[in-house]
């Protein structure tokens, strides 16, 4: 039987929280909790190294809460930075359930429940096999979590960032909307800039952009994708300079 072999070492994994809610309206859809865990556990065993960054916009999202509850913005963007921990803490479970050693890292100190984020012991708990779960974002408000991934990518040497959507790539329009929306397998970073097409924000965009690091943005909903993608499989949309 022929050998599977990864053709990245160490990837980010970024994940929306409306990710983790599935078809529910909020909250955690506990099946597809299940199927995510269960991928990354099988992406693990071919001795990739895996770090996630989560959102939290299945519980509470701050730019939109900010509007909804006419609270400060950077008040709602704390609350959604804690959202993130929660996601974060049933990720862990569900990974460790099934035998897959995790850490929970946050940029909001609370000893009780994760480990506050150090670069290079992020690094050290990479190296000896383990998931490391970021959460709480950059720690600052007016930062998203998609900067995050990109902010945390760099500091590890990740070799790509995988984004997982509901939609198998990068379209020219929303192909849920538009039947004549154009999906594009290769882009550069200057394109999705240009073009204001929504892979990440502009801010990550920019910054993967500038440290010359891959985005591959994929279908979350395929059962595998994760593990094709590793593999080199054609899969979704590379964004890279």
């Amino acid at each position: 039987m022929k050998k599977e072999r990864p053709v990245y070492k160490r990837v980010v994994l970024k994940l929306s929280g409306e990710a983790l809610q599935g078809p529910a309206a909020h909250g955690i859809d506990a099946a597809v909790l299940a199927s995510l865990a269960s991928q990354i556990a099988g992406v693990k065993r071919l001795g990739v190294e895996v770090a996630l960054v989560l959102g939290g916009g299945n519980i509470f999202r701050g730019s939109s809460g900010t509007q909804s509850f006419k609270i400060e913005r950077a008040v709602g963007d704390y609350m959604g930075m804690l959202a993130t921990v929660i996601n974060g803490l049933a990720l862990q479970d569900a990974l460790e359930k099934r035998g897959v050693a995790t850490r929970l890292m946050t940029a909001i100190e609370m000893h009780q429940v994760a480990e506050p984020y150090i670069r290079r012991r992020a690094i050290r708990h990479l190296e000896n096999g383990r998931v490391v779960i970021f959460v709480a974002g950059t720690g600052n408000p007016y930062f998203t979590t998609d900067t995050a991934a990109a902010l945390r990518a760099m500091e590890i040497g990740a070799d790509a960032i995988f984004k997982a959507t509901k939609v198998d790539g990068v379209y020219s329009a929303d192909p849920m909307k538009d039947r004549k929306a154009r999906k594009f397998s290769r882009l550069t970073h200057l394109d999705v800039l240009k073009k204001g097409l929504k892979v990440m924000d502009a801010t990550a965009v920019s910054l993967c952009m500038d440290n010359r690091l891959p985005i591959v943005v994929f279908d979350l909903t395929r059962p595998g994708n994760i593990k094709r993608i590793i593999l080199g499989k054609d899969i979704g949309t590379i964004v890279r300079s």
